[in-house]
């Protein structure tokens, strides 16, 4: 049935109610609002770049105009042109997932951004300021822990694909379950029945060696997402992200030492740029060759250890080498304690969970495994992008950290 439509004329001053929505000059020259009715959702349709759509159950604020839906038979995935490709991104507020959504917007895609009403580190962002900073993608509100809520917020919205930028931010027992499994799982089901055949996830190199819970959490979906007979799927493994390595960037630049655990060489990465890999992400979406595979990555260059990591900051930053070298084995009696603890304790399993996660990326490296010779492989972890790590050092030393924040992920505090 038809909807009922109904249209309301305004002059530009009664705009100023919507201000604390729009917070858009561009706005300001608009003449006229057209209000529209349908059930189960009311439509606010400015007449040029927002519109913001509220229901019962989701809340969707778009900041692009609306495009007509074509009838016509549709072309296989890796055929049509990116306009022509729907493409739903879970998590598009995270660290990478806001890269990842502004990359695929840049490309033409028609981008659906599923996010939290409470978005950002602490959830400090309002469901406005999310829309705002997603301008160009059509964002909807829902909680990606319910099945039944992601699903209502996409009805009704076409999706050929879903892109899962979901991840704990904690790395907390209950929290990686949560996200990195539940959550990850509702988003493929939730897109499926929305119609999408294809699901690029966002997933971790380290889950090649599982011996946290968010990697068993994550590698229980891969193994889940790959046995799904209803989609295709790409399955993206980065190395260390840039930010990652930020963290003592600040205490080197004003005198301090730089922190490494044992003689600085325990491990190795291939950092990659968050920029360079939401581009790697985004060619996932239709690239028949990145279809169906486990597609570890890292960023160009040579691996790093952190002692060559830190050798590289004091350059950047012009003061000699000064490393503080904390023994492994400190970690391991910390470790130990708080498992002893934890099982009196309840309260202290993340605590000790999380002591496990600094001893894990202390020593272990973020480079392809090899299990036949029981060795990390740097030569077989592939490269991409342009950006290194020197530039990104270069540049937070100059500019800070601003929007490199490691939140809750944060060790260096």
């Amino acid at each position: 049935m038809a909807a009922l439509l109904q249209s309301i004329e305004v002059p530009v001053a009664s705009l100023r109610a919507a201000q604390p929505l729009l917070k858009n000059q561009r706005l300001s020259s608009l003449a006229s609002i057209s209000l529209q009715s349908s059930k189960p959702f009311q439509q606010l349709t400015l007449k040029s770049h927002v519109s913001t759509t509220i229901s019962r159950n989701s809340r969707r604020v778009g900041c692009r105009a609306a495009a007509g839906e074509s009838g016509a038979k549709k072309a296989s995935l890796s055929e049509r042109r990116p306009e022509e490709v729907s493409v739903a991104v879970v998590g598009p507020t995270g660290y990478i997932g806001k890269f990842v959504t502004r990359e695929l917007i840049k490309r033409g895609y028609k981008v659906t951004a599923v996010a939290r009403e409470r978005s950002g580190i602490g959830g400090k962002k309002s469901a406005e300021e999310t829309a705002l900073e997603l301008e160009g993608a059509t964002v909807l509100f829902a909680d990606v822990t319910s099945e039944e809520a992601l699903t209502r917020a996409l009805d009704g919205t076409p999706v050929d694909v879903i892109v899962s930028c979901l991840a704990s931010r904690t790395g907390g027992i209950k929290d990686s379950w949560l996200i990195d499994y539940t959550a990850t799982k509702n988003s493929l089901e939730a897109g499926k029945k929305a119609g999408a055949t294809h699901f690029v996830l966002l997933s971790a190199i380290c889950v090649q060696r599982p011996l946290l819970e968010f990697q068993r959490a994550k590698l229980k979906f891969e193994n889940e997402l790959q046995a799904d007979p209803a989609v295709t799927h790409s399955i993206v493994r980065p190395t260390a992200f840039f930010k990652s390595l930020g963290g003592q960037v600040e205490s080197v630049k004003g005198g301090g030492p730089y922190v490494m655990f044992g003689d600085g060489q325990l491990c190795a990465c291939k950092p990659i740029s968050e920029a360079d890999l939401a581009s790697f992400i985004a060619d996932c979406v239709q690239d028949p060759g990145k279809a169906n595979k486990v597609l570890p990555i890292g960023g160009p260059g040579e691996a790093l250890t952190p002692l060559q990591q830190g050798q590289m900051l004091f350059e950047v930053v012009g003061k000699d080498p000064k490393f503080i070298k904390v023994p492994i084995g400190v970690m391991d009696f910390v470790i130990g304690v708080l498992d002893l603890l934890a099982k009196a304790f309840t309260s202290l399993e993340d605590a000790a969970e999380f002591g496990k996660i600094g001893r894990y990326y202390a020593a272990e490296s973020m480079l392809v495994w090899d299990e036949q010779r029981q060795r990390y492989d740097a030569d077989a972890t592939p490269s991409y992008g342009k950006d290194t790590l020197r530039e990104f050092f270069e540049k937070v030393v100059r500019d800070g950290m601003e929007g490199q924040e490691l939140g809750d992920q944060a060790v260096f505090k």
